[in-house]
């Protein structure tokens, strides 16, 4: 279940984002009494209510908003309980001076807005011992490890726990709570209102994670990365899981590139069965594999990564995805044992990053003809020497070409006004393919097209690796569709 928090200066905007909530779905609702500007009238905001509600008034050094006397704060709580209110929420020191009456159920929290401290399962217990129905501590993730390690504090209570990690490393957190016995969860009324460093909101918790379908059971897949926060692999990831019936959840994973050794060492206890993986990791990740498929040996990174029994297998889904978008503009699938359309063709791959070495691979596997320029010299010589190319200078970079890949991020949002191939070299003959998927439609490719060219876009490439990973991760054919329409939709109408 998901409690969601409302903390709006107003009775009567409150009330209105608790019955629109009702109307979501929602079951639990936490009012921020902290919030509300005037005199706080309980009896309205409890009257006639349509669903449980939660009653918090937090402190400043707690994360709230409360600004009144310490005797103020604690009359309010006592009113709520007096009314009958389904949850009080009371910060451990001041449980012992608010007695249980009626039925209102008691919530013992702890904040910790600077770390997760070792001594967790200490503070538990004091927590418990203040006559708690429910403990909830909510602690600061400096690192990916403190997910794991409240997950477990909260799954091995035997009280009613809701453990959470604050920030964007502690998202998973949030996201998990009910696969480790979280009897609730927390989310914001809306995505830019978050009370809590890290909140997600009602709709991302339900219609993205699909929260309310998690449990024990649920297999854990995701995406590793730093950052990792402007990812839409979650949203097309599950919505393909909800469209099969798949039990599982794709979470975002915020790991640092010095805490990769300790998150796979923790995937085991997470319950991860597989990983998509990019930057800063894909090449890093390599030394922690059992068994590589041959593109991972030749392109030297890895964008898939299974977890089955004791191997850890690695995978790059980037080069097959980008060679079969190329392919299929040249008139569609090769059919088997016939060759490329691709060999022979003269291809300019502009950049030399994780995305241009999986194209360069796959380029070479086909027989193109292939030039590279990039604004890293060094790198570029480095991949032009690795597969047989020749490298240009990134001012030379507009020669004679029958296609155009595009791996570096210019053009990608928010700079969409840029392109790195100019328009007066374009011409009808040419295929041009941009790996960039936010926006689909870039200037490059809008200048593509205006000049007559084919156009591959990003958000094909996206999908195709995608699709693949989906396989890898289920077994089962990926539904390329709705995960088109899913990216579509997080990034926008196209506009050519």
């Amino acid at each position: 279940m998901i409690c969601v928090s409302i903390g709006r200066s107003r009775h009567k905007h409150m009330l209105a984002e608790f019955a629109h909530l009702v109307e979501q779905g929602a079951k639990l609702v936490e009012l921020r009494l902290d919030y509300i500007s005037s005199r706080v009238n309980i009896q309205r905001l409890l009257k006639d209510r349509p669903c449980q509600v939660v009653i918090t008034v937090r402190r400043e050094q707690d994360g709230g908003k409360f600004m009144g006397s310490e005797d103020a704060r604690l009359i309010l709580l006592r009113e709520a309980i007096a009314n009958g209110v389904d949850y009080v929420d009371l910060e451990d020191d001041i449980a012992g001076k608010i007695p249980r009456f009626g039925k209102t159920k008691r919530i013992i929290s702890y904040h910790n807005f600077r770390h997760t401290p070792e001594n967790l399962r200490e503070i538990h217990a004091r927590m418990k011992a203040l006559d708690a129905d429910i403990v909830k501590i909510s602690t600061m993730a400096n690192q990916p490890h403190d997910n794991l390690r409240v997950l477990e504090m909260m799954q091995e209570s035997d009280c009613p726990t809701i453990g959470m990690c604050m920030g964007d490393i502690g998202t998973p957190s949030r996201i998990l709570g009910a696969k480790f016995g979280a009897p609730f969860t927390y989310a914001t009324f809306h995505h830019e209102r978050a009370l809590a460093p890290g909140q997600l909101s009602y709709d991302q918790m339900v219609n993205v994670y699909r929260h309310n379908s998690i449990r024990h059971e649920t297999a854990v897949f995701g995406v590793v990365a730093d950052p990792v926060g402007h990812s839409l692999s979650p949203q097309v990831h599950n919505a393909a899981f909800g469209a099969t019936g798949t039990d599982a959840v794709y979470v975002p994973f915020r790991v640092p590139f010095d805490g990769l050794g300790q998150f796979i060492e923790d995937v085991p206890r997470l319950g991860i069965k597989g990983l998509s993986v990019t930057i800063p990791h894909k090449e890093a990740i390599a030394k922690f594999l059992t068994k590589v498929d041959p593109a991972v040996k030749g392109i030297g990174a890895v964008n898939t990564v299974l977890f089955k029994n004791d191997e850890v297998l690695g995978y790059n889904t980037d080069y097959k995805a980008a060679m079969d978008c190329l392919e299929e503009a040249f008139g569609g699938p090769v059919p088997h044992g016939q060759p490329s359309p691709l060999k022979d063709k003269r291809v300019l791959v502009l950049g030399a990053g994780g995305v241009a070495r999986a194209v360069m691979y796959g380029l070479h596997r086909r027989g193109a003809k292939t030039v590279i320029a990039s604004r890293t010299k060094s790198r570029a010589q480095a991949l032009a020497d690795t597969f047989g190319a020749k490298c240009v200078d990134w001012q030379a970079r507009h020669v004679p070409t029958d296609v155009v890949v595009n791996c570096t991020p210019i053009g990608m949002h928010p700079n969409v006004d840029e392109s790195p191939f100019s328009k007066s070299n374009l011409k009808p003959s040419i295929i041009v393919f941009d790996t960039v998927y936010n926006p689909e439609s870039t200037l490059l490719l809008k200048e593509a097209q205006s000049h007559g060219c084919r156009v591959v876009t990003g958000v094909e490439m996206f999908i195709h690796q995608a699709a693949l990973q989906y396989f890898l991760f289920t077994g089962k054919e990926a539904p390329e569709p709705l995960m088109r329409e899913t990216l579509k939709r997080a990034i926008g109408p196209v506009k050519y």
